[in-house]
């Protein structure tokens, strides 16, 4: 697609039964099947009332979803910070600004919440999701990111 959808697509709530469809865009933007993986974060999801999760709608088919959610003191993090977990966008509606709709719905939800900053974490190669992260107001933080082969 890569322009603007004729009508915005419908933002709402992720449910179990958007599982097949999420797992279809996630195997388009990554080329393998992760189910398991999917249906442990919808479980997640509906266990945890600080994580949002919402899908972008358009005539009855997921084009898109968004996850993040609220620190509570995870790591240390104070609770009025929020990350953002995962975003995916069907590549036939990528640059269509359904990852910007997905995103501000969620900051949001989150800043009615008393979120009053994000954080996600993204590869430093990764252009493409530097840039939309960039178009959305993110900048490199204080935090660091820290790992070690074992």
């Amino acid at each position: 697609m890569g322009d603007e959808p004729s009508r915005a697509p419908a933002i709402r709530k992720m449910a179990a039964s958007d599982l097949e469809q999420i797992v279809a865009i996630d195997i388009k933007v990554l080329g393998k099947p992760r189910p398991a993986f999917w249906e442990s974060k919808i479980e997640m999801v509906g266990r945890r009332p600080e994580v949002a999760a919402l899908v972008a709608e358009l005539d009855g088919k997921v084009i898109g979803f968004i996850i993040g959610g609220a620190s509570r003191w995870e790591y240390g993090v104070p609770e009025n910070v929020g990350w953002i977990d995962t975003i995916g966008i069907d590549p036939e509606y990528q640059r269509a600004g359904v990852a910007k709709l997905l995103f501000a719905e969620l900051a949001s939800r989150l800043k009615k919440a008393g979120i009053t900053s994000m954080h996600t974490f993204v590869k430093r190669r990764d252009w493409k999701l530097l840039k939309f992260f960039d178009s959305m107001g993110f900048q490199p933080g204080d935090m660091t990111n820290l790992e070690m082969d074992i």
